[in-house]
């Protein structure tokens, strides 16, 4: 029976040893799985190892598996040689959970000494082919620490929510540095070109030198995991928040 999700749920970061990384990377389960596709990937690429994940008993949750080995479904990485940290979060946060799963991590974040944090997103939004690119909507002093010779345009106007929007409200409040790195996604999961669009643009920002000619064929061996997973994170969209409402 899965546990009912209540108004103020708890979250509670636990980590496997120590990280010296500046930056948190994240994806999340949302539209078109773009960013939890690109994180997934640049997880493999630059192959990073466990290091921790986010529990919550407050939530109804899923158990991934693999091979018929579980897994939590928010995962922390992190390697030695790699300085930043990725949260792979499979698991659905809805809006009303934003500020608490936020608070958790953040908390984790300062005391790790993390300078930094960035979403990836695929958003629902009206757009020509094109605007298929990357956008940014980021704080002052990461615009002026990463973006000041990067080409990725800024986001125009609008407005974000659920945890994309608490991280980024904490940074406009704080020392952290905070960005939302956005793409247009089709509801197709995993929208491949969406997430390969965000890789590519971290790999620019960061230097990464990540190889993204398998990206496609990364997409198409998980399509069916993915399928499912973004079946089950629609019907919790429909039942516990709006529609994402970031647009240009």
């Amino acid at each position: 029976m899965e546990t009912p999700a209540t108004a103020d749920p708890s979250f509670d970061v636990q980590e496997t040893g120590e990280t010296d990384a500046d930056v948190l990377l994240a994806g999340f389960s949302e539209f078109g799985l773009a960013g939890l596709t690109a994180v997934d990937y640049l997880v493999k690429q630059l192959e990073l190892t466990p290091h921790g994940h986010v529990t919550t008993p407050d939530l109804p949750t899923i158990t991934p598996f693999d091979d018929g080995s579980p897994r939590h479904p928010i995962r922390l990485f992190s390697a030695d040689e790699v300085n930043f940290a990725v949260l792979v979060s499979e698991l659905f946060v809805p809006t009303s959970a934003a500020r608490s799963f936020s608070d958790a991590l953040l908390d984790w974040t300062a005391a790790a000494d993390i300078a930094e944090t960035v979403v990836l997103s695929g958003v629902q939004m009206a757009h020509t082919e094109t605007e298929h690119r990357t956008y940014f909507v980021a704080t002052d002093d990461y615009r002026e620490a990463r973006l000041s010779a990067e080409p990725v345009p800024p986001m125009a106007s609008g407005f974000t929510d659920g945890v994309k929007a608490s991280l980024l409200a904490r940074g406009i409040d704080s020392p952290l540095r905070a960005c939302v790195y956005a793409t247009p996604a089709h509801p197709q999961a995993p929208d491949a070109e969406a997430a390969l669009r965000l890789v590519e643009t971290v790999d620019d920002v960061y230097d990464l030198g990540v190889d993204t000619e398998p990206m496609k064929s990364f997409a198409a061996d998980v399509q069916q995991y993915y399928e499912d997973l973004a079946s089950r994170i629609e019907q919790a969209r429909d039942e516990q928040q709006p529609e994402d409402r970031m647009y240009m």
